[in-house]
């Protein structure tokens, strides 16, 4: 086995202990990492090697960061560990400054309850915006148990295994890996043609445009992306922007986010009146939607 540790520092204020309640509390990832009251170790893929990461709070308040000890079968080399580093800082959003969403929820008088109880919390995403597009498929019109059994007959059949002092982990598989798979197989695997076939498509398109260009490109054009992949409408092209790139330009007015914001202000809002509540946020506003949602 091969282990090394490395600190990844984060935009203040961060705190670890938030974002750990949050993994903790989010279904739609139950059971694929191990937790304890001070630390989480998750399995990923990187540069074709399956890594586990032990992560804790390793810094201060004033310079805020994750202490991380890195363990793989395979030698943790300089571009595995580059690669993970970046995984890892995606994955919990360590750069995001929050310094003026926290100013706008100050003037915001119902909300900012809310973000002083949540101060500190950086969005965790899904890891990847590929795991996040086939999630967003396999959930569709699916009771959620339905959908993670799928989404595990896919990591099963992988076996991206890592053995680690907490116990064994799985990876969620990587685009080299999905390629691999026919239509057929997909089906095989997620016991449902339909969603195999949009898996297939989303796929074979997502290997043509770069994780870059989604997660900095123009807020329009990768929106437009999205919703040219199969499967995806409306409603999960925001719900990847958000929650699978960490774009936060945008927070549209679904149903889930009405509901939560009315919990908040006390009232039921119309689409009209949660939109330019929203627009107070400016380019941050998908972290006033995340955090109505997780913390109302």
């Amino acid at each position: 086995m091969s282990t090394q540790e490395i600190r990844l520092d984060a935009a203040p204020p961060y705190r670890f202990a938030a974002s750990l309640d949050f993994v903790c509390s989010f279904p739609a990832t139950g059971g694929e990492q191990i937790t304890t009251g001070t630390s989480l170790t998750k399995a990923f893929r990187a540069e074709g090697v399956t890594v586990a990461a032990m992560l804790s709070d390793g810094g201060s308040k004033d310079e805020p960061a994750v202490a991380c000890r890195l363990t793989a079968a395979e030698p943790l080399t300089e571009p595995v560990v580059a690669a993970t580093r970046d995984r890892l800082s995606f994955f919990l959003s360590l750069d995001d400054d929050l310094t003026s969403f926290y100013r706008a929820a100050r003037a915001d008088p119902p909300f900012a309850a809310v973000a002083r109880r949540m101060h500190g919390y950086h969005q965790v995403k899904f890891p990847t915006p590929l795991e996040h597009l086939c999630w967003a498929i396999l959930a569709q019109r699916t009771p959620m148990p339905a959908a993670r059994k799928a989404k595990q007959a896919l990591v099963d059949h992988f076996g991206n295994r890592v053995e680690t002092d907490a116990g064994p982990l799985w990876a969620f598989p990587d685009l080299g890996q999905f390629l691999t798979l026919s239509e057929s197989a997909l089906a095989t695997l997620v016991g449902n043609e339909r969603k195999a076939r949009y898996l297939h498509g989303t796929i074979h398109t997502y290997a043509r445009t770069d994780e870059a260009f989604l997660r900095c490109g123009p807020y329009d054009e990768v929106k437009d992306f999205l919703l040219s992949l199969p499967g995806i409408g409306p409603w999960s092209a925001s719900f990847v922007l958000i929650r699978g790139l960490g774009r936060m330009e945008k927070m549209p007015a679904d149903p889930a986010g009405l509901k939560a914001a009315a919990k908040v202000y006390g009232r039921s809002l119309s689409e009209a009146e949660f939109t330019e509540l929203a627009a107070h946020y400016g380019d941050q506003q998908g972290y006033w939607g995340h955090y109505l949602r997780a913390g109302s």
